[in-house]
């Protein structure tokens, strides 16, 4: 039971200060901020148009596409990397000057070469969740026991297999960090490349609503977002549950 109340108490205290500001005693205009039943009545308008709908499928769309392509590209990669030390070494250069950079300072290239719409932002998302699959990926298959491995040379196992068997089966649980991290970061960079290169989703949703001085439409696309966060966190710990427990 405490499991299960201990979650809401500070969305409930939050709520209930957020009203007190906005609506008890009228602390802040909602120009500024809304109040808990202004950002309802928008969300509400927003469903039943269907913008909101529309808006949150278009950015699902390009987080699942960015994120499933960065996998592809990291995870072999990642593996690769962690088990063959020459390759590792010699990545390091370039992964280290690549990865710092932030995805959104991609965005004028992603524009230039993709033009407006969904490929940039699928781009984006790309390059934002790519490298921490694959630093989550190489250290994952680092830390494999080097014992499994040991034995199962001994036993005549080939290096394609002790990376198949072994290798990567002992990195999942890692890789699936990695993609956890991943979805958040490919969240941020969707907004982002949506505020500017595209005229869908959530991002595009709330600069419009902030344009149009709609607070209320802001936040329910903030809210939104998160809650699609948390619904990916959701999956992934299930994941994680069933298979490794």
């Amino acid at each position: 039971m405490n499991k299960r109340i201990l979650p809401w108490i500070l969305p409930f205290i939050i709520l209930v200060i957020w009203a007190l500001v906005t609506m008890g005693f009228n602390l802040v205009s909602s120009i500024f901020f809304p109040s808990p039943l202004e950002v309802i009545d928008s969300g509400y308008e927003l469903i039943v148009s269907g913008k909101l709908v529309s808006a949150a499928l278009y950015t699902l769309s390009n987080v699942l596409c960015g994120l499933i392509l960065g996998a592809i590209v990291a995870i072999p990669l990642g593996t690769l990397f962690g088990w063959l030390k020459t390759l590792e070494e010699m990545s390091k250069l370039v992964i280290g000057v690549l990865r710092p950079i932030p995805p959104i300072a991609w965005i004028p290239f992603s524009i230039l070469w993709f033009g407006i719409g969904m490929v940039p932002a699928i781009f984006i998302i790309f390059i934002g969740c790519v490298f921490p699959i694959l630093i989550y990926t190489l250290d994952g298959v680092k830390r494999t026991d080097k014992v499994l491995i040991e034995i199962s040379q001994t036993l005549g196992a080939n290096n394609l297999q002790i990376i198949t068997k072994v290798v990567f089966p002992s990195a999942i649980p890692t890789i699936v960090s990695g993609l956890k991290v991943g979805i958040g970061i490919a969240l941020m960079c969707t907004v982002s490349a949506e505020m500017i290169g595209s005229s869908n989703g959530l991002g595009y949703l709330i600069l419009n609503s902030t344009n149009l001085f709609d607070t209320g439409a802001t936040i329910v696309g903030m809210l939104t977002i998160g809650l699609i966060g948390l619904a990916f966190d959701f999956v992934f710990s299930k994941i994680q549950d069933k298979i490794f427990w």
